[in-house]
Order: C-alpha cells, then sequence, then structure tokens
C-alpha cells in the first residue's frame, strides 16, 4: 500500500580482511543479532575511504484497503489555499461584472437615448462616440485569414480542455492511471479537429474572405506545425541522454499519423460545412471609404490596452497555476478537479467580460479597429502565463540540459545476507547527486 524510506548514515564495521564477494559485516547482521540503529555513530567520508552501501527492507501488514491504496497520495493538504484562489478570483469577476453591467444598462442605453433625441442637423453634426463608427466596424480586419486560424485553434484546444476535464470530474480520468490524462487530452484535441475548421471557416466566411481552401490548410498544420517542431526538438535532446521518458519511435509515429490521417481531414470537413453554412447578414451598410482615426491618448495605444487587458484573467488563475506546475514538473497528483473547473469557468468569463469592456472604451474613442485589439486583449494573459513559468522553471526547478560529467555505474559484487543487499561499488566514484533511479540492481 505504501512505503517509507528511511535515509542515515552509519559507520558500517565488518571483519578483516575485507572480501567483496562476501562480505561479513560485524554491524547490519541478523546472524549476530546486531541491526543499525540510530546510536551507531555515523560515517565521516574522506578521501580514498572506503564506503559501504546497505538497506534493510521491513514489510509489515496494512489495514488500508486495496480499493483506498491511492487516498494517501491523493490527499490534498492545502485546500484552504485553492478555496482562496476561487475567492480571489471571484472578486475579480464581480468588479468586471459590475463594470459590464455598468457599461450595458446604463452607459450604452444613455448613449442610444441621447442618439435618439437628436432632431437638427448641428446636433447631428457635433455627435460623438461609437455611433460614429457604425459604418466601419463591420469592415474586414487586416490579415483576417490569420485571426480565422488563430480564433479556430482557439476554439479546438478550449473544446478538448472542457471535454477533458467534464471526464475529470465524472471520475473517468484518474490520477492513479498514469497517462491516462494525456492520452484523453491528445485524442481529444484531434477529434476536436472538426471545430477548428467549422469555427474558422465560417468566420473566414463572415469576413468575406476569398480562399477558403488555403485558410483550411493554416487551420490544420500552422498550430499543430509549431507543437511538432518544439515537441520533435525535446524528444530529441531526451533520446540523446538515453532517457526512459523519451517518446518511442512507434509513439511518434502514431502521433504523426493522428495528426495527418484523423486531425487534418476533420478540419478539411468542418472548414467545408463551415462555408456552407449560412452567415448573418451586417445590421449596417459598410462604408467604401474608411474613417479616418482620430488621434488617441498615450493610454488607449493597442500596447497598453493589450497590456492591461490580460491582468486580470491572469491574476484569477496564478495560484492555481502554480499547482499545475508543480504537478507536471516535480511529479506531484493533481486530482482537485473541481477547483480547477471553476478556475476555468472564472476565467473564460473574466476574458469575455474584459474584452467586452475594453472593445466598448476603444468604440467610445473613434476606434474601429477592434478586430485583433479585442482578440489579444484577453489573449495577452498568455504572455503572463508563459512569463510566470519562466519564473517558476528559474526559481523552483533544478534543470541541467546537458551533464557536465558523465557517470558510470560499475559491475557491482551483491551479499545477499537474510534480506539485506550489500555492496562497495560507489566507492572511489564521484557523484554529484545519488537518487534511488540510479541505481540498477543485477
Amino acid at each position: 500500500m505504501g512505503f517509507e524510506a528511511e535515509p542515515f548514515s552509519v559507520k558500517h564495521t565488518y571483519e578483516k580482511p575485507y572480501s567483496s564477494s562476501k562480505p561479513v559485516l560485524e554491524t547490519c547482521n541478523p546472524g549476530r543479532m546486531k541491526y543499525v540503529t540510530y546510536d551507531d555513530p555515523p560515517q565521516e567520508v574522506r578521501a580514498g575511504e572506503e564506503i559501504i552501501f546497505t538497506y534493510d527492507v521491513l514489510f509489515t501488514p496494512s489495514d488500508i484497503k486495496w480499493a483506498s491504496r491511492w487516498d494517501t497520495y491523493l490527499l490534498m493538504t492545502d485546500t484552504q489555499i485553492h478555496w482562496f484562489s476561487i475567492v480571489n478570483s471571484m472578486m475579480i469577476v464581480l468588479f468586471l461584472s459590475g463594470m459590464v453591467g455598468l457599461i450595458m444598462l446604463r452607459t450604452l442605453r444613455r448613449d442610444i437615448t441621447k442618439y435618439n433625441s437628436l432632431e437638427t442637423p448641428e446636433e447631428q453634426a457635433e455627435e460623438a462616440g461609437w455611433k460614429l463608427v457604425h459604418g466601419d466596424v463591420f469592415r474586414p480586419p487586416t490579415n483576417a485569414g490569420v485571426l480565422c486560424v488563430l480564433v479556430g485553434t482557439g476554439a479546438q484546444v478550449g473544446c478538448m480542455f472542457t471535454i477533458t476535464l467534464i471526464f475529470a470530474l465524472a471520475g473517468f480520468l484518474s490520477p492513479a492511471n498514469r497517462g491516462g490524462l494525456m492520452t484523453a487530452s491528445v485524442i481529444l484535441y484531434v477529434a476536436m479537429g472538426f471545430v477548428n475548421g467549422y469555427v474558422s471557416g465560417r468566420l473566414y466566411k463572415q469576413v468575406k474572405g476569398m480562399d477558403w481552401r488555403w485558410n483550411t490548410l493554416c487551420a490544420a498544420f500552422a498550430f499543430p506545425s509549431v507543437i511538432f517542431v518544439v515537441f520533435a526538438a525535446l524528444n530529441t535532446m531526451i533520446w540523446g541522454q538515453r532517457s526512459s521518458g523519451a517518446v518511442p519511435f512507434g509513439t511518434f509515429f502514431l502521433l504523426i499519423f493522428l495528426w495527418f490521417g484523423v486531425s487534418a481531414p476533420l478540419v478539411f470537413l468542418g472548414s467545408y460545412l463551415g462555408t456552407k453554412a449560412p452567415v448573418s447578414e451586417d445590421p449596417v451598410r459598410t462604408n467604401k471609404i474608411p474613417r479616418q482615426v482620430p488621434k488617441q491618448v498615450w493610454y488607449m495605444a493597442n500596447f497598453w490596452q493589450i497590456a492591461v487587458g490580460g491582468v486580470l484573467p491572469f491574476g484569477a488563475i496564478f495560484i492555481e497555476l502554480f499547482f499545475i506546475l508543480t504537478s507536471l514538473w516535480l511529479h506531484q497528483f493533481y486530482y482537485i478537479f473541481g477547483c480547477l473547473g471553476i478556475v476555468f469557468t472564472i476565467l473564460c468569463i473574466t476574458c469575455a467580460e474584459i474584452s467586452v469592456m475594453l472593445t466598448y472604451f476603444q468604440l467610445v474613442a473613434e476606434d474601429h479597429r477592434w478586430w485583433w485589439r479585442s482578440f489579444f486583449t484577453s489573449g495577452s494573459s498568455a504572455l503572463y502565463l508563459f512569463a510566470y513559468g519562466c519564473h517558476y522553471f528559474s526559481t523552483k526547478l533544478e534543470v541541467r540540459p546537458f551533464p557536465l560529467t558523465t557517470h558510470r555505474l560499475c559491475d557491482c559484487p551483491y551479499s545477499y545476507q537474510k534480506g539485506r543487499l550489500t555492496s562497495d561499488c560507489l566507492r572511489n566514484t564521484r557523484y554529484e547527486r545519488l537518487t534511488l533511479s540510479a541505481f540498477t540492481i543485477r
């Protein structure tokens, strides 16, 4: 049901002369009823001195049932921090909801009433605000195809994560099944290629795109190509280190088959149906000549609006992000999918509300170029996530990309005596760090 490792140093004594094939220890010898305890003096390692490594295994009966064997590892002792994160996120959502409600129910309604009350041509000529850009807000953005590909890819990833989270909440994806969560994510990402093609194709038709085939190719291969290049580079480095964590060739080619044989055809199918589906007509006619955007104040520039827009979504999830990164890099179990679902819902609401609020402020400033800014306003939270990941990597992890020296394990003679294994293998060998994974029993 579990194990406890209790390491400590002890100065072993043995009969002289010492034989590496059959050592006879005076300490840790069951025949002489002498066991290693904390009362024994520890050994101070000196240059050229011989070191003997031993271990004892003691099996004790357990009252834990087999079905409950994972409870110890899945026990979360810091749930109070998670609830603090949720309360903090809820406060951000309430603040944004109040702002959006104020805009929609009071400010926007007041603006509509004021616009409808204008009767004389002089008053109509002096009107200002978002109504002046009504003939330009539905103008297709620059690089509309790229925007459609990004939106479709986001829809694919969002659907994949949502369905995976639902299965995890239902108990179908237990962390006890190592790799089950990642396998389900990959399969769902491949299956959600249809959503990617449909959303990108429909939006491409909405912005009056002309070459839907090229847009479909970009949607099917742009984002997966970036992921594939990064994955292949990292996997090659792991292969070079001869690590068991490297993806084998069979799995590697299976992923390529899922990409070209399943995901790409689903993207083409979804794009075809999306371009054939009817789209809503624009409520107003778009001007042939774009309206000149007036000079904006410094805080309405793209950089500041995008930078501010990503702070609140990141602030709503950064505490939970710490536990996610810990479970990924430090091999800990993450089992609180309920808190993760709440935080993910808060993140979606926060991103939507901050985009609506800042887009309204942009239109009030008579800037009709809202397509890309509305996308990057909440999308800039990814930059904060990346920066936090770099901070976590540099402060919490100790990762060396390449070893400075090569450590070779020698062939070790062992003496097995009633559950005790003795070896003098590691003497005269310099190790910077010893871990259990470094030993292989032959």
